[in-house]
């Protein structure tokens, strides 16, 4: 599933190529991709130009002209690509905005789990739910002393499926929560309330250093993720622990394990990470 940095890159790409740009027409070839009836949907989206593009979370955020807000969400296998309008649109595409520029904006998505929503702005809030997301761990406003807040709320929770909690910090998945105990050396199984505080320190400096690093190199591509040009991101090639199971550690050469948590899997270091 796409993760903060990917969502991060898509929606960089969108504010470059996107914003400014009118919504000529558009094609919904799969309606129960968007929340309202489809002529009712392009009653609130053709000729209204494309103002803004923001990230809360996993969710990219597309404000119009018109007092209306579009959110996108990928969810697991979808992809958000600009592309020349005589690209030939491939099987799985399910909603084309055209724009004024002679390209397409397409939502694509394999596995049909993705969404493409329309509410008026003044509702969002409450249409996307944004108020149910925890604090954006990029904005200065999430310090090391806010962490250590939102921790002393949770003592008896294993810290790796909290930091999955989209309620307790915004945007991280399973790949860079498994990265960020990696790097903090804490074993994702730990209960909070078991954290030294040198522990809790890393894991924020993690938080910090792998976030930004990944939106450097445009996100991690693993199975179907591409940017809005449909170019796959680079830093799976610099991950140290997920889907590494059986392969040596950067650290001590001991190999990463797999354990399951729940639904998802954890990798990490039964050596380095305690």
């Amino acid at each position: 599933m796409p993760e903060l940095p990917e969502v991060e890159t898509i929606t960089r790409g969108l504010k470059k190529l996107v914003v400014g740009k009118r919504i000529t027409g558009i094609e919904i070839k799969f309606p129960k991709i968007i929340n309202l009836a489809p002529a009712e949907f392009k009653k609130h989206t053709i000729n209204a130009t494309v103002k803004a593009a923001e990230r809360r979370a996993k969710l990219i955020i597309m404000h119009l002209s018109n007092g209306y807000t579009i959110g996108i969400h990928l969810k697991i296998a979808g992809r958000l690509l600009y592309l020349k309008r005589n690209v030939p649109v491939v099987k799985h595409t399910h909603v084309i905005f055209h724009l004024n520029d002679k390209h397409d904006l397409r939502f694509w998505d394999m596995r049909k789990f993705g969404y493409v929503r329309i509410y008026p702005t003044s509702e969002i809030n409450n249409g996307f739910h944004l108020n149910d997301y925890g604090p954006e761990p990029l904005e200065k406003s999430f310090t090391l002393e806010k962490l250590k807040e939102l921790l002393k709320r949770r003592q008896n929770t294993r810290i790796k499926p909290l930091l999955l909690d989209q309620g307790f910090i915004a945007g991280i998945g399973n790949l860079y929560a498994d990265e960020i105990l990696f790097y903090s050396k804490v074993h994702p199984l730990r209960r909070v309330h078991t954290l030294k505080e040198n522990e809790i320190k890393k894991i924020f400096q993690g938080i910090k250093k792998i976030l930004p690093d990944a939106i450097r190199k445009k996100g991690s591509s693993f199975d179907l993720y591409l940017d809005v040009k449909g170019n796959a991101g680079t830093y799976a090639n610099y991950l140290k622990a997920y889907s590494r199971e059986g392969e040596r550690c950067f650290g001590c050469k001991g190999l990463i394990n797999r354990i399951k948590i729940g639904s998802r899997s954890a990798y990490f270091c039964p050596k380095c990470q305690k």
